[in-house]
């Protein structure tokens, strides 16, 4: 048997390595797509961060339900504000270019209540600034997923500083 490997066309050998590695990949790749319903979860976080990016307050304050609250934590301190005062801070003409970016979200979804954690990395002017986790609560109001509250860390020693 190892004499036919061994005397098998070497393209045909490449093409069998590289269907393998594929069933191989693809269970990994299918379990890391987000299904339609978690989509629409972090639809409304992508609108906020897209919200902060331009500095327009509305944009940051539309996918939020009214008086909802974050809770920024740095250094082991709280400071809370609310959904409002937050978009109004953010909102203001500046110079810099803000960005914030989660990557690898863990949604977990029961009726018309899912939370998502992720690891979060904002950028200024293009360079990350901090980084952390981000903890959203959010809630399904007629329908459209809105964030009922934010709880994220801070810090500025990042792996991709």
């Amino acid at each position: 048997m190892s004499d036919k490997i061994g005397r098998m066309n070497p393209h045909r050998v490449r093409s069998l390595t590289s269907v393998v590695a594929f069933a191989l990949l693809l269970p990994a790749a299918v379990s890391m797509a987000q299904s339609p319903t978690e989509q629409a979860v972090l639809a409304p976080i992508q609108a906020m961060f897209d919200g902060m990016a331009k500095r327009d307050a509305a944009a940051i304050a539309a996918p939020t339900l009214p008086g909802g609250t974050m809770v920024l934590m740095r250094d082991g301190k709280a400071a809370q504000m609310t959904f409002t005062d937050f978009a109004t801070r953010v909102g203001k003409p500046g110079t810099t270019k803000i960005e914030e970016r989660i990557h690898d979200p863990l949604i977990r979804i029961d009726n018309d209540l899912a939370v998502v954690w992720a690891p979060f990395d904002f950028l200024v002017d293009g360079k990350v600034d901090h980084c952390g986790t981000d903890l959203f609560n959010m809630v399904r109001v007629d329908g459209t997923w809105k964030i009922a509250s934010v709880a994220d860390t801070g810090t500025k020693t990042c792996p991709a500083k």
